[in-house]
């Protein structure tokens, strides 16, 4: 996994758990399911590059 693709990764899943969390606090439900959302994509993306990865060694 290409070290941009990490960050990148890790940015969309600390950004998803920001807008749950800000979802739970202003009663956002709309916004806490997108936060959710970001994060099981983020966490999609990183199982990913984590499979080519091991095809490539």
């Amino acid at each position: 996994m290409a070290f941009d693709d990490k960050v990148d990764n890790k940015a969309e899943e600390l950004g998803g758990k920001v807008k749950e969390g800000v979802g739970k606090a202003t009663d956002d439900e709309r916004l806490e399911a997108e936060g959710k959302t970001d994060q099981k994509a983020s966490n999609l993306k990183q199982a990913g590059e984590k499979i080519k990865d091991v095809f490539r060694s």
